[in-house]
C-alpha cells in the first residue's frame, strides 16, 4: 500500500470520462431515492395498511440513514479503497429497492427505505474518487458534475414517479431504482478502477455506533419538531439528548488512536468553515425543495396558488436540477479562475438572489420556475466548490471521511431547513375546505429564510482562510490499479 507523501504518479483510469460517467450515474441514481416516494406520501396509509403519522417515517428513515452512513462510509472508504465502497452502496440500493418494491406492508417498506438512505454515502465517497480518476485539468468539471447530481436526482426523480404512479402500479417505482442500481453496480465494476492508496487501519465500530446514536436522536428531534411542537417534552428531549450523546462521543474520539472522524482535522478554519457554509447552503437548497411544490399545487382559488397537479409541478421543477448539470462547467471554470472559495460565495450568492426573485415572482408557474432556476443554478455552484475546498485542506488519505462529513454538514442543514420550513407553513394558514393550508405571507416568509441562510453562507464563506494544501505544488493523486477490480 501507498501513502499521498510516496506515491508514485498516478496510473489513472484508461477512459477517464466513463468513469466519470459511471459515477455521476450512480449519484444519480442515489439522489433519486429521495423524492421517489413523494408522489404516492398522501396514498401511503392505505398502501402499507397504516396511519399517516408511522408512514411519514417513510421518508424520514431514509433521510436519517442517508446523515448516519456519510461519514461512515467515507471513513470506510479511506481504510479499504474507495471503489470498494461505491460497489458496496450499489448493493445496498439494489437490494433495499427490491425489498421495497416487495412490500406491501411498514416495516419492510422501513427496512427498504433505511438502505436506499445508507446508499447514499456513494456521493462523497464518489467526489472524493473523481481527483484519482481523473487528470488534474478535468478534476473540477468532474466533481461539479458529481455535485450537480443531487439536485438532478430530485428533478428527474419527482416527475418520473409522479409519472410511473399514474399510468401505472406504484411497486414499478421500486423496480425502476432497483434497475438503475444494477446497471450502475455493473459501471461501477467495469469502468471505475481500484484506488490503492488506501489506510491500512482499524474500524472505529464503536465511533460509529457513537455518532449514529446521536445523530439519529438529533436528527428525530429535528425532523418532528413542525410536528410536535418546538417545545414540547418529546422535541426537546431528543434533541438534548442527542447533542449529549455527540458530545461524548466526540470526547472520545479526541482519545481513540483511529478515530472515525479526525476532529482535529475538522476543526481546521478551512475545513471548518466550509463545513458552517455547507449547513446555510443546504439549508437555502431545501427551502425550494419544500416550499415551491406546495404553492404551485395549491388551488387557484386562493389567489396565489397556481393549481399545478403533482406531474405538472414536477415538471415546471426539473429544468432546475437539470440546469445544475449544465452549469457544471461554469463552476469548473470559476473554481480555476477564481478559486473554490469565491466560487463558494459566488454560488451562495446567487443562491440567495434566487429567493429574492422569488419574492416577486409568484403570479405565474413559469415565473416561480425561473425563481427556482436561479436558485438551482446557486446550488450547483455552491455545492461544486464546497468538496474541493474540503479536499484541498485534507490529507488524501482522509479524502473520503473529509468529504462526508461535508455532505453530513449539508444533511443536517436540509434537515433543519425541512423542520423550519414545516413549522412557519404550519403557523399561518387559511380554511380552504375545511382545511388549513399555508398563507402567501407564510410562502413569502419562507423565501425570505433562504436568501438570509444564502447570504449567511456567503458571509461564513468570506472567513475561509487560504488552505496550505493550495499554496504549493499539487500533491501526486494516489495510484490506482486500472486491472484490479473489486
Amino acid at each position: 500500500m501507498t501513502t499521498s507523501a510516496t506515491a508514485p504518479a498516478p496510473d489513472r483510469a484508461t477512459h477517464p470520462w466513463a468513469a466519470v460517467v459511471a459515477l455521476c450515474s450512480g449519484g444519480l441514481a442515489a439522489s433519486l431515492t429521495q423524492t421517489m416516494v413523494i408522489p404516492i406520501q398522501g396514498e401511503l396509509p392505505r398502501l402499507l395498511g397504516s396511519t399517516a403519522s408511522s408512514t411519514a417515517w417513510v421518508v424520514t428513515i431514509t433521510l436519517l440513514a442517508a446523515a448516519v452512513t456519510m461519514p461512515v462510509m467515507g471513513r470506510l472508504a479511506d481504510i479499504v479503497g474507495k471503489q470498494r465502497v461505491l460497489v458496496a452502496s450499489a448493493v445496498l440500493l439494489v437490494v433495499g429497492s427490491v425489498v421495497c418494491a416487495l412490500s406491501d406492508s411498514l416495516a419492510p417498506m422501513l427496512v427498504g427505505r433505511a438502505l436506499q438512505g445508507l446508499a447514499m454515502g456513494y456521493i462523497p465517497v464518489g467526489i472524493a474518487l473523481l481527483r484519482q480518476v481523473v487528470p488534474p485539468r478535468l478534476a473540477g468539471s468532474a466533481i461539479a458534475a458529481m455535485s450537480a447530481t443531487l439536485g438532478v436526482g430530485g428533478a428527474i426523480g419527482l416527475p418520473l414517479s409522479a409519472w410511473i404512479v399514474e399510468v401505472g402500479d406504484w411497486h414499478v417505482l421500486f423496480w425502476v431504482s432497483a434497475g438503475l442500481g444494477a446497471a450502475v453496480l455493473a459501471a461501477m465494476l467495469v469502468l471505475v478502477p481500484r484506488d490503492v492508496d488506501t489506510t491500512p487501519a482499524r474500524f472505529d465500530v464503536g465511533g460509529a455506533l457513537g455518532l449514529a446514536l446521536g445523530l439519529v436522536l438529533f436528527l428525530v428531534g429535528i425532523s418532528k419538531a413542525s410536528e410536535w411542537g418546538w417545545t414540547s417534552g418529546r422535541t426537546l428531549g431528543f434533541i438534548v439528548v442527542g447533542l449529549l450523546v455527540l458530545v461524548a462521543w466526540g470526547a472520545v474520539e479526541l482519545r481513540t488512536a483511529e478515530p472515525l472522524v479526525d476532529l482535529r482535522a475538522t476543526a481546521r478554519l478551512p475545513v471548518l468553515l466550509t463545513n458552517v457554509a455547507a449547513v446555510a447552503v443546504g439549508m437555502g437548497m431545501m427551502a425550494q425543495a419544500v416550499v415551491v411544490p406546495q404553492l404551485l399545487q395549491l388551488p387557484e382559488v386562493l389567489g396565489y396558488g397556481l393549481g399545478q397537479s403533482i406531474l405538472a409541478a414536477g415538471l415546471w421543477m426539473a429544468p432546475g436540477g437539470l440546469m445544475m448539470m449544465a452549469f457544471a462547467p461554469v463552476s469548473s471554470r470559476l473554481m480555476r479562475t477564481l478559486g473554490p472559495k469565491a466560487t463558494l460565495m459566488i454560488g451562495a450568492a446567487v443562491l440567495g438572489a434566487g429567493y429574492l426573485l422569488a419574492l416577486v415572482m409568484t403570479a405565474s408557474a413559469w415565473q416561480l420556475a425561473v425563481a427556482s432556476i436561479v436558485i438551482s443554478v446557486g446550488v450547483g455552484i455552491g455545492y461544486a466548490a464546497m468538496p474541493a475546498l474540503v479536499l484541498d485542506a485534507s490529507p488524501p488519505h482522509e479524502a473520503g471521511s473529509a468529504v462526508g462529513v461535508n455532505a453530513l454538514s449539508r444533511s443536517l442543514g436540509t434537515t433543519l431547513a425541512a423542520a423550519l420550513m414545516g413549522t412557519v407553513l404550519t403557523s399561518s394558514t387559511v380554511d380552504l375546505g375545511g382545511i388549513g393550508v399555508p398563507t402567501e405571507g407564510a410562502f413569502q416568509a419562507c423565501f425570505a429564510i433562504g436568501a438570509a441562510a444564502a447570504f449567511l453562507g456567503v458571509a461564513i464563506a468570506a472567513l475561509i482562510p487560504r488552505s496550505p494544501a493550495t499554496s504549493g505544488p499539487v500533491a501526486p493523486a494516489p495510484q490506482l490499479a486500472t486491472s484490479d477490480r473489486a
